[in-house]
């Protein structure tokens, strides 16, 4: 009877592993939790240029530059690298002619900025000369390509990631060595927009001068106007 008893005792239910994932849902979580830390590891920093120097002096860092050619050449930062984010747009299609026209007239005109594309070949030519985890600080002169660089090459695998905030135009002189025609917050100035400063200065003279003169000499002044072709 007594084996009979043990023989009658059932044996505990078995529970698919299907089950199992259903009743401990953080099981089947596990893997998104990881990589949502290492998402987290590899975050872009943001730096203002105090921070970015430390970061070169001290840390090791290596400066990408990653404005156009055109005011890299004006003047940038001494012994870094330099990968374009967006490159001469010279396509010949009709919508692309008639931007660039456009652009020609306007932003080309007054600041000097060539008429640009989104570098097809940015993260490969990064990859060709650096290691995902290389130290990289990323710059450019307002701030908006780096970041925009540092995104696309967060998302290639690059672990240590750094970005000036404020670009190059925030630097101050001395805080690096440079290299070019004029110093690194200049660099993004070029076009009609650098004449702009004199030819308000030189407007506001004859202005000054002007009301000098009618204020001191008045009927001299009353004369010249009597003497002014009416319209």
């Amino acid at each position: 009877m007594a084996i009979l008893g043990l023989c009658a005792v059932p044996s505990p239910p078995r529970i698919s592993w299907a089950a199992f994932r259903v009743n401990h849902p953080e099981t089947s979580t596990c893997k998104l939790h990881r990589k949502r830390n290492a998402v987290v590891r590899a975050e872009v920093r943001f730096v203002n240029a105090v921070d970015a120097k430390r970061l070169v002096v001290e840390e090791g860092y290596t400066i990408l530059d990653v404005r156009d050619t055109t005011q890299y050449d004006r003047a940038h930062i001494k012994s870094c690298y330099h990968v374009p984010f967006f490159v001469e747009n010279k396509d010949n299609d009709l919508g692309t002619i008639l931007k660039r026209t456009v652009h020609n007239g306007f932003s080309g005109l007054f600041y000097g900025l060539p008429f640009t594309k989104q570098n097809p070949d940015f993260v490969k030519s990064v990859k060709e000369q650096f290691l995902a985890d290389s130290k990289l600080l990323l710059v450019c002169q307002e701030g908006l390509r780096s970041t925009a660089a540092s995104g696309k090459l967060e998302k290639a695998g690059f672990q240590n990631l750094s970005c000036m905030t404020s670009g190059l135009q925030s630097v101050k002189p001395g805080t690096f060595d440079s290299v070019g025609s004029t110093e690194l917050q200049d660099a993004g100035k070029a076009g009609l927009v650098t004449v702009q400063g004199k030819i308000s200065a030189v407007l506001g003279t004859v202005l000054v001068c002007a009301f000098l003169f009618i204020t001191f000499f008045p009927e001299q002044a009353e004369k010249l106007l009597q003497m002014s072709p009416q319209s």
